[in-house]
């Protein structure tokens, strides 16, 4: 085993024949089981038992809220939105979201200490300053945000006024990530997203004169009208701004599952070998930049605190992505979010309607959700030893599981057998460890691990690997 594959911040190498090969579609396995394996037997009464089991249990907890309201919609959206230029609404969905907050906290039955909170959505500034400082004033009744906490929320920089970053600022958040996708004007108008660098850079130097701990970028690759040289002057613009944290996601063209989507032409997609030369580019580029690889599509600058989680092999994954802290209890809040307490997971409808209609029934909004069982939650361990620290030690991990990892994976075993034969692992029987060409690929090698998807036998609602 080279001294290079164990160093945390080995640099991802781009193998074009191995991308090709497993060009697969999996998980970005933010929670395990993933979201789809969730079932309607899990009811609003099961997530009542266990805040109530979360309230006797103690410790501290993490903050999600969903606000779903976009403006405009981004054809390659895959979230959960809601397209409206109606301000009003937001008025509407702050009362129901405050009925939810209340009704949680009062089946936690105790006051509950914040180590990490995250707004999502949709567009959170849709909401004017005064309904942001509603919000935040409603999370602070109900629960206790330490000082020392990490507290972000998404930013549309085409959908801000002045004074906007500072007043989020003044909220309380520390950390900011903005959608920009692209700067290709040719690509924008392909997918309904048009933003100026002007716009963008404006919001981060606001950010860093508010003082904000870190700034998050999201791009996409495999758009419409992308090529190398297009994607290589948005890197140009990008790396000009230098936020401390940049996810270079792959798009996945999904239309029957996402009917945004249903407005892009495929024939304007890059073919795959060109979206394989992009992903290069982009390694390339923002290692060239002091960019760490991080895993899964992220990537961060060395005195980041993701960057410096990895080195210490403290790094967690979550619902919430990637994370410093370690994974404990998510609550969430709003349509369509998912929590994490305890051995469940359980989401909210995906519809206003049915997230309205719940509260006003006096129920908590749940339409689904997953009891873990002894099995899931050693997958769970193992997938995010992967993703987060790009090894799995046999003994340490089966101690600290209680199991015997090996006997315990011996179905498989020759799938990995393959991947080791491919460079993407080397094994032993101590230990699997993802070599500098298959970081690119965690993903690939994951869901070797995931029970689920291979029962299930499909994977056609996901993403590619690559």
């Amino acid at each position: 085993m080279t001294e290079s594959i164990r160093t945390p911040h080995c640099l991802p190498v781009v193998d074009a024949g191995l991308l090709a090969k497993y060009d697969l579609s999996g998980p970005r396995y933010t929670s395990y089981p993933t979201a789809n394996r969730f079932s309607g037997e899990f009811q609003p009464i099961d997530a009542v038992r266990q805040l109530s089991r979360r309230g006797e249990r103690g410790g501290p907890v993490s903050l999600y809220v969903h606000l779903p309201f976009c403006e405009t919609m981004c054809h390659f959206c895959a979230c959960n939105m809601v397209e409206t230029r109606d301000k009003g609404r937001a008025a509407e969905y702050l009362d129901y979201l405050e009925r939810e907050i209340a009704t949680q906290r009062g089946a936690l039955g105790r006051d509950e200490e914040v180590v990490q909170m995250h707004w999502g959505g949709g567009t959170p500034t849709f909401l004017s300053a005064d309904e942001m400082t509603r919000l935040m004033e409603t999370l602070r009744h109900y629960f206790t945000l330490l000082p020392d906490g990490e507290y972000s929320i998404e930013v549309d920089p085409r959908r801000i006024v002045p004074g906007t970053i500072e007043h989020l600022a003044g909220l309380g958040f520390n950390r900011l990530s903005f959608g920009v996708q692209d700067f290709d004007p040719e690509v924008q108008a392909k997918v309904n997203r048009i933003q100026s660098v002007e716009e963008t850079r404006r919001a981060v130097d606001a950010a860093r004169n508010s003082g904000f701990r870190s700034v998050n970028f999201d791009l996409i690759y495999g758009l419409p009208a992308q090529s190398v040289n297009s994607v290589e002057r948005t890197l140009d613009r990008v790396l000009e701004m230098r936020p401390d944290r940049v996810a270079l996601y792959n798009y996945a063209h999904l239309p029957t599952v996402f009917m945004s989507q249903r407005r892009i032409n495929k024939v304007d997609l890059p073919v795959p070998e060109e979206k394989f030369r992009i992903l290069s580019l982009g390694v390339e580029r923002l290692s060239a930049a002091g960019y760490v690889y991080i895993g899964m599509d992220h990537f961060a600058l060395p005195e980041d605190d993701l960057a410096q989680a990895q080195a210490r092999g403290s790094l967690h994954r979550s619902i919430q992505g990637y994370s410093t802290r370690a994974r404990g209890d998510l609550l969430s809040f709003g349509v369509s979010a998912i929590a994490a307490v305890g051995d469940t997971y359980c989401q909210n409808w995906r519809t206003l309607e049915e997230y309205y209609s719940s509260l006003e029934r006096g129920q908590l909004p749940v339409f689904r959700g997953h009891r873990l069982s002894a099995d899931d939650i050693v997958r769970r361990e193992v997938i995010e030893e992967l993703a987060c620290r790009f090894r799995l030690a046999f003994g340490e991990s089966g101690e600290r599981l209680g199991i015997d990892a090996l006997k315990y994976f011996a179905a498989e075993r020759a799938e990995l057998d393959e991947l080791e034969r491919d460079g993407l692992i080397e094994s032993s029987d101590e230990a699997i460890v993802v070599t500098a060409r298959g970081r690119l690929l965690v993903r690939a090698v994951c869901r070797v691990f995931d029970r689920h998807l291979r029962e299930a036998r499909s994977d056609a609602r996901y993403s590619r690997v690559v």
